[in-house]
């Protein structure tokens, strides 16, 4: 094999890591601002660590059991070895560190941004974006560099040599590990730290704002420390490891797809496998370029369009390149399950996902931003009162799957009719080998809004207020975005994972019939499952903003003084109600994912799991895209307010009755965006992988009857050279048939070489090859 390219790629993923290491020392070099700022921060980087420390203590112990667990798959299983478990850990370690790394910068990028602010909204910008950059090159980098590095060790672990052998089977089922590690670690992340900002946040709202009429941030609120701890953990680090989750599974999607095509190529065969890698890598690169289009002139100046200028240059960047680098790679003509199509067909197929991924983003902006349509309905309905708000936003949520949902539905079809099913699985991966500066977009946001809330507390200027309002309404919008691009790149990608398990799980048949019963329910129950996630998921920050809502009106009660700026509120009890909910809460919603596929795979058979799959991918995206829209529409018509909105020719600004019922809208919206929402994404993903990890142990061989001393041509049993197993007589009936059932397992049972002709023999309990 040619092993310069593969070498090439965790050089890429370094390259992020170093590109990294130096914005975010700028950022640390960065002014932080007066003593009060920097107390404040302090205050919320030593909550954002607290919660981290308990997350990780809960799922270490989470970690041992999952070990222990792939240790005896890895010895049970022939295609599979021990060493998943080392993978498993270090995926887990790699998207903790990850949710880490984000968090930490941006602890230190919203004080230096609040004082940046101050100065101007252009330095502003460029401190609050340039923290996002570090979160966002980080993950990045973090997941090629472990994808590519375990990837070299494992091929050369398991000493294999071509593309089409059981070696490569091994090496791709123990690197599925690090991708489980990697989601299993996101969704806990994601739903603790979705429940933990948003209790904090719904208590905040109810007590400070609509009870006692102070200001959003206000210093006097008690609250107020963990709401914008929650935007760290929840919005940073558990963006931050859901990111990567998705990132290493479309990536590790492909890859599987990847090995079932044979071709005659200048990597020995493995150029459909190096892809997705390679274009993971160079996407790092055009990030990187992009970052240098995120500059504004003034204070006139949108901050939208500045931010739209680099992600589109990156991806404009990544398509160009992607016909250079698919035209180099893969021979002329491919094929993979009866479907033939060439190198340029791939190409295609990498250029429809840039555009699926953009046009999510797009139509995701539309229904979230200020000043359209959609958010315009919702405040002109809020004049009327708490519930037409409600409705407004409800409707604003359902409306918006529909595009997205045709989108993605013609994302599919295109890229399969382009490539089959590597072409749905190449499609993800060119979507998501940007993901370097999606989520460097996404993570600005939570930094513009602690930003915001510090200089609300520490009593900045008003204009330094205004110019992080400025950059907080954008944030908004760029995390619903970011939000719908995860979503979309997850249908795309738990569709190729789908695929790769039924390859592996039924490799006589590889198709699963809805049309039998059995199927059919599997399929209800996969629909369900995202409702009763979601509801545990929003239940749980009800319970835990209940909480908050009576401790803030304690303090309020008890401690005299408060609302004078005499005494200062008890911060710490008001983290730790939110931090020990989330712990708690956050257990059942992911015991969820992992436990459901186990039970039905092993319960009913891969094809029950395939409906199970199905319906929960189907029902996961459009929950997802629903609750996303509608709670991030529901924000930015609240913060509308703030500016001052006209309904019916009069002027309403905060303080208001319609803005009031707009901070109930926003207060029901909040778990919708940040905690259940965007864990579906997770959800449908991380089911999918644990259904590809347990494939090899409920895989279904189909059992034929044959005429005693007939010559069967093995192309009608299904038997593709080269074979390795044995043929077991499972049972002799009456003296003209005999049932053979095959089961491939070990090899020095049965060997066989380029199988043609299967002799039935009454008398023996083995077939002649």
């Amino acid at each position: 094999m040619n092993y310069s390219i593969i070498y090439l790629v965790p050089c890429l993923g370094i390259l992020g890591l170093l590109v990294m290491a130096i914005k975010s020392a700028w950022v640390t070099k960065q002014e932080a601002g007066e003593a009060k700022m920097q107390e404040l921060a302090g205050y919320i980087a030593a909550g954002a660590i607290a919660f981290l420390r308990a997350e990780w203590k809960i799922l270490s112990v989470f970690a041992v059991i999952a070990c222990s667990l792939l240790t005896w798959s890895g010895f049970t299983v022939a295609n599979s070895s021990p060493v998943i478990a080392i993978s498993f850990l270090i995926g887990a370690i790699f998207s903790a560190v990850a949710g880490y790394i984000g968090m930490k910068i941006a602890t230190k990028a919203n004080v230096r941004t609040a004082h940046a602010a101050k100065t101007s909204l252009a330095q502003a910008l460029k401190v609050s974006f340039t923290g996002g950059t570090v979160m966002g090159l980080g993950v990045a980098g973090l997941a090629v560099l472990g994808l590519s590095g375990l990837f070299i060790v494992f091929i050369s672990m398991f000493h294999v040599v071509s593309v089409n052998s059981e070696e490569m089977r091994k090496a791709i089922e123990v690197l599925t590990g690090f991708s489980l590690g990697a989601e299993s670690i996101a969704l806990f992340a994601r739903v603790g730290g979705g429940i933990y900002t948003k209790a904090a946040d719904v208590g905040a709202d109810l007590v400070g704002k609509v009870e006692a009429g102070i200001p959003e941030d206000d210093v006097r609120n008690p609250a107020t420390i963990a709401d914008n701890v929650g935007d760290n953990v929840g919005d940073v680090a558990g963006m931050g490891a859901d990111l990567f989750g998705s990132y290493v599974a479309t990536i590790l999607a492909t890859m599987v797809l990847g090995q079932e095509i044979k071709v005659t190529d200048n990597f020995n065969g493995f150029s459909p496998i190096l892809l997705p890698m390679v274009l993971a890598g160079l996407g790092i690169v055009f990030s990187i370029l992009g970052t240098v289009f995120v500059r504004i002139k003034d204070e006139k100046s949108s901050v939208q369009a500045a931010l739209n200028m680099g992600n589109y240059s990156s991806i404009v960047f990544t398509a160009v390149a992607s016909f250079f680098l698919v035209r180099w790679m893969l021979p002329a003509t491919l094929s993979i399950r009866g479907i033939t199509f060439t190198s340029m067909d791939v190409f295609y197929a990498i250029i429809l996902g840039l555009v699926v991924g953009t046009l999510m983003s797009m139509i995701t902006e539309y229904y979230t931003a200020m000043g359209k349509r959609p958010v315009n309905s919702i405040i002109r309905q809020s004049s009327t009162g708490h519930a037409t708000n409600i409705i407004g936003g409800l409707s604003v949520g359902m409306e918006s799957t529909v595009a997205p949902t045709i989108v993605l539905a013609a994302g599919i079809f295109g890229s399969y009719e382009l490539a089959g099913i590597y072409g749905v699985a190449i499609a993800a991966a060119g979507m998501m080998a940007t993901t370097a500066m999606q989520l460097s977009i996404d993570a600005f946001g939570p930094i513009a809004d602690n930003a915001g809330g510090i200089a609300e507390m520490s009593g900045l200027p008003k204009e330094v207020r205004e110019r992080t309002d400025n950059l907080d309404a954008v944030g908004n919008t760029t995390a619903a975005t970011g939000k719908g691009f995860a979503i979309a790149s997850a249908a795309l990608t738990s569709l190729a994972l789908f695929a790769a398990f039924v390859g592996i799980a039924m490799p006589d048949a590889q198709h699963i019939d809805i049309y039998k019963a059995p199927v059919l329910a599997g399929l209800f129950v996969g629909a369900m499952i995202p409702f009763i996630f979601s509801s545990l998921c929003i239940a749980a920050v009800g319970r835990a903003a209940m909480a908050m809502v009576e401790e803030v009106r304690r303090q309020f009660r008890e401690i005299p003084g408060i609302m004078e700026y005499k005494a200062k509120p008890e911060y710490e009890k008001c983290v730790a109600i939110s931090t020990q909910a989330s712990i708690r809460e956050m257990i059942l919603p992911g015991a969820i994912a992992l436990i459901v596929p186990l039970i039905v795979g092993f319960t009913f058979g891969p094809e029950v799991l395939g409906g199970l799959l199905a319906g929960v991918t189907v029902s996961g995206v459009l929950m997802g895209m629903f609750q996303s829209n509608a709670g991030g529409a529901w924000d930015n018509a609240k913060k509308s307010f703030e500016k001052g909105v006209e309904i019916n020719g009069q002027k309403y600004f905060k303080g208001s009755d319609p803005h009031k019922a707009s901070v109930t809208g926003d207060t029901v919206g909040d778990p919708f965006k940040d905690t259940s929402g965007p864990s579906m994404n997770i959800l449908i993903k991380l089911m999918s992988i644990v259904s590809l990890v347990i494939a090899p142990h409920i895989i279904k061989h189909e059992t034929v009857a044959l005429p005693v001393g007939s010559n069967q041509p093995a192309k009608e049993l299904k038997m593709d050279a080269p074979v390795s197993g044995f043929i077991q007589n499972t049972t002799t009936a009456a003296p003209v048939a005999t049932v053979w059932s095959f089961r491939f397992m070990d090899a020095a049972k049965f060997v066989a070489e380029k199988p043609s002709t299967v002799v039935v023999e009454a008398a023996t309990a083995e077939a002649k090859i």
